[in-house]
């Protein structure tokens, strides 16, 4: 440290420029899963240089002051380790984030837009649809919890003695007991506190992961003496590159603080609306009272007025990309719930007004409101389909999956994740509250329409595994060939050729991810709208509209609704279940996390209940580190990321400015660039961007293997491709025993990239390619990177 403060001392006189070959750093960023620092680096004693527990930059404790020993003393770069696996698995509350789960689905649909040329208001149509799809999706999400608390609690069950009888925590409710919760509006505004507080948990859980996510600046967010790199005014600072260079992508506050205050907006009044409304019907009777029926109107009136503004607000504006929005909407943000709350409140009231010969009788009207929910939702993205077709024409791409109908897919699943989930609820409360069954009229219809569909998708599901099973069988035969190809030398073992090429053909079944998710979402759309349809014609149960039918077709139906009423109980049981040891279990969090780390890369832009986007904390985390060291040493940098973190590593170097990328060499190792985040999200991640990526940083090197079923090759068009991808690596290293491997050596597939003796050669390439004529750091700045390592 005396070392380097003796340097900036210097460097206030006159500069000095630093020898190229003096530092080198390699930093290398985990994958999916996390990892610990000590086993990043390969040493039990590590120390931590700069950040927090939640994502930190860490080094071996015998590196800590690597910079201040002369170059000859080190061989190899300095290793460092980025940690970020707490941003999406660290504690046991990450578990309840399964429950937001289509709110995450249906953001990435957002980011799957096909590539375009030329068609911005087509552009900002497709990310309208997907934001109106993501405000059906909170509305279904409290029209189901108003089901399970107003209707079947509140209504049904407090209403019929035989099922108070049953339930004593409802006897207060019961007419039987003729206490003042027992007049049914009383019941539905008492019962009305689960949804709403439901509304007001993920109003909070988006708050508090929006203050800790969205709030971290972009570099150049910060006040000019607090830089300690500046920005060059060049033309890439506009976002060259792509999308992901734009200074503003990884900064969205003012969205998501709009977003959050419009879902919260719409739920309270989808909680109000299913308050007032057994209420107004029964005033509007021949003979009810004329007072009532015109305060209904009117609160009928000003529930339909805010959520026109609701509406208004999620239609109005979208994402600000080019340039960093700290604007806030502060008066729409804190108006709008209130005067959501504020309605729902007066709501409570009206219909807690006595109206004595008043009766809950049947269903309130479920099958209307998801009805119309299901309906909407088939509607959007039927258009969203459309709107992506427009787009994909302008420039087609042949590894765009489904031909760039990957986000209405899976906004298609979005809904259905919300339908069975929604279903799941109300058909167990259902079941529980009813005991034998008769006492209650039970659930909505539709829902059980729509649980009578899940057997016959699972059937095609199964079908199209069967298929894509038989197809891996083959080309595991046909493999066997190219294994021993690749270990000519080696004395046959059939067993091991069969082992090797098994994994080969299995590691392929994740190109045909396109596939699956292609054919169950469109057997999703069209069996939900028969479900709909058969619902919405005879308001009967399928059981029920098959009587009379053949006895097949009648067989057929009651055992799909039977089926399928236990299936969608049992899926919301098993999500539960899963979220309740994820919580007590470290290793079951760790999996649950890795679904967050694929998941929740991309910011919130369509639903402000999702789960928090880790990229807008970990991208500026790489982007400080990059630039503020190369900015105080001068030295080469090589940036390793493996698998997800090879995303990270991408993400971080667009954000860069020109003259950093230009002393930063890329090193990526079990990537999915291309073979997941190409074909999925071609407008970010496609071969134009992943090319002016290759043009900006100064060298990039892939590395990959046959049996990794997650990374691939990069495939850039050209003789861009074998500059960026190297040949396949051997795995197994050996195909048996040998000298150097006496004991078999494993199949490594998508892990343990570093101990191929490739990784050490690529890296070692990389470094030998960096620019040599590096420019020197401005005077006074060389202390920088022993000041940051001083946190530890």
């Amino acid at each position: 440290m005396e070392r380097a403060q003796q340097r900036a001392a210097a460097g206030a006189e006159a500069p000095v420029p630093p020898e190229p070959a003096e530092t080198a750093l390699e930093l290398l960023v985990h994958g999916v899963g996390g990892t610990t620092p000590e086993r990043m680096l390969d040493d039990p004693r590590t120390v931590r240089i700069t950040g927090d527990d939640t994502a930190a930059v860490f080094r071996r404790a015998a590196d800590a002051d690597a910079e201040d020993r002369p170059a000859g003393q080190r061989a190899e770069p300095v290793p460092e380790a980025y940690v970020w696996c707490n941003l999406t698995s660290g504690n046991g509350t990450r578990a309840l984030w399964l429950l937001l789960l289509p709110f995450m689905v249906v953001n990435l649909a957002h980011w799957m837009r096909p590539t375009a040329h030329a068609r911005p208001r087509t552009v900002r149509l497709y990310g309208l649809l997907v934001r109106l799809a993501g405000l059906t999706l909170t509305v279904l999400l409290v029209a189901a919890a108003c089901e399970v608390a107003l209707d079947l609690a509140a209504w049904q069950c407090a209403g019929t003695r035989a099922c108070a009888a049953r339930h004593s925590w409802l006897g207060f409710l019961s007419p039987a007991a003729g206490g003042w919760w027992s007049a049914p509006g009383r019941r539905l505004a008492l019962a009305a506190l689960v949804p709403a507080a439901l509304t007001a948990l993920l109003w909070y859980l988006s708050h508090r992961t929006w203050s800790a996510y969205e709030s971290q600046q972009p570099m150049s967010q910060q006040p000019m003496s607090q830089q300690p790199l500046s920005r060059d005014p060049e033309p890439e600072e506009s976002g060259a590159g792509g999308p992901l260079g734009r200074p503003g992508f990884w900064y969205g506050r003012r969205l998501v603080a709009r977003l959050r205050a419009a879902h919260t907006a719409a739920g309270l009044l989808t909680v109000a609306a299913a308050v007032a409304t057994p209420a107004a019907a029964f005033d509007r009777r021949p003979g009810g009272p004329a007072a009532l029926d015109v305060l209904g109107w009117s609160l009928h009136a000003a529930l339909v007025a805010l959520a026109a503004v609701v509406v208004a607000v999620v239609c109005r504006r979208g994402r600000s990309e080019h340039r960093p929005d700290r604007r806030l909407d502060r008066h729409l943000v804190r108006r709008l719930p209130l005067g959501a709350l504020l309605l729902l409140l007066l709501t409570a009231v009206y219909a807690g007004w006595p109206r004595p010969p008043w009766q809950s009788a049947g269903r309130l009207a479920g099958d209307t409101t998801f009805g119309g929910i299901a309906l909407a939702q088939g509607l959007l993205v039927v258009l969203l389909a459309v709107t992506a077709h427009t787009l994909y024409r302008t420039a087609p791409d042949p590894r765009a999956a489904l031909r760039g109908q990957g986000g209405p897919a899976v906004a298609t699943l979005a809904c259905a994740l919300g339908g069975v989930m929604s279903g799941g609820v109300a058909q167990r409360v259902a079941d529980w509250m009813d005991g034998t069954g008769g006492s209650i009229p039970g659930p909505p219809v539709l829902l059980t329409w729509q649980a009578s569909v899940i057997p016959p998708l699972l059937l095609l599901l199964l079908v199209l595994v069967g298929r894509l099973a038989g197809r891996a069988w083959r080309l595991a035969r046909a493999e066997r060939a190219t294994v021993r190809g690749d270990y000519p030398d080696e004395p046959e073992d059939p067993e091991r050729t069969r082992r090797i090429a098994r994994t080969r053909a299995m590691a392929t079944l994740t190109d045909d991810a396109p596939l699956v998710v292609g054919v169950t979402s469109l057997a999703t759309l069209l069996l939900g709208a028969a479900a709909l349809a058969g619902a919405l014609t005879g308001h009967r149960t399928p059981a029920r509209a098959a009587r009379g039918a053949h006895p097949l077709v009648q067989g057929a139906a009651e055992t799909a609704q039977a089926l399928g009423s236990w299936l969608v109980g049992l899926g919301f049981v098993l999500l539960v279940t899963w979220g309740r040891r994820a919580y007590k279990d470290a290793s079951a969090r760790r999996t649950i996390g890795i679904l967050w780390d694929v998941g929740t890369f991309w910011p919130r832009a369509a639903h402000p209940f999702a789960p928090p986007c880790y990229a807008e904390r970990a991208v500026p985390d790489l982007t400080w580190r990059m630039a503020t060291w190369t900015r105080a040493t001068g030295g080469r940098l090589v940036l390793s990321g493996h698998s997800q973190g090879s995303v990270l590593a991408a993400a971080a170097a667009w954000q860069l400015t020109p003259a950093v990328r230009r002393r930063v060499a890329l090193l990526t190792y079990g990537s999915p660039l291309t073979r997941l985040y190409g074909r999925w999200f071609p407008a970010h991640f496609g071969p134009a961007a992943l090319g002016a990526l290759h043009r900006d940083v100064d060298c990039w090197r892939n590395l990959h293997r046959l049996t990794d079923p997650i990374g691939g090759p990069v495939a850039l068009p050209g003789d861009s491709g074998p500059a960026v991808d190297r040949a396949p690596l051997k795995d197994p290293l050996a195909y048996g025993r040998t000298a150097r491997h006496p004991l078999p050596a494993p199949i490594l597939g998508h892990s343990d990239y570093q101990a191929d003796p490739a990784f050490a050669e690529e890296r070692a390439r990389l470094l030998a390619r960096l620019h040599p004529d590096l420019p020197a750091p401005r005077p006074g700045r060389q202390a920088q990177g022993s000041a940051g390592r001083s946190s530890a």
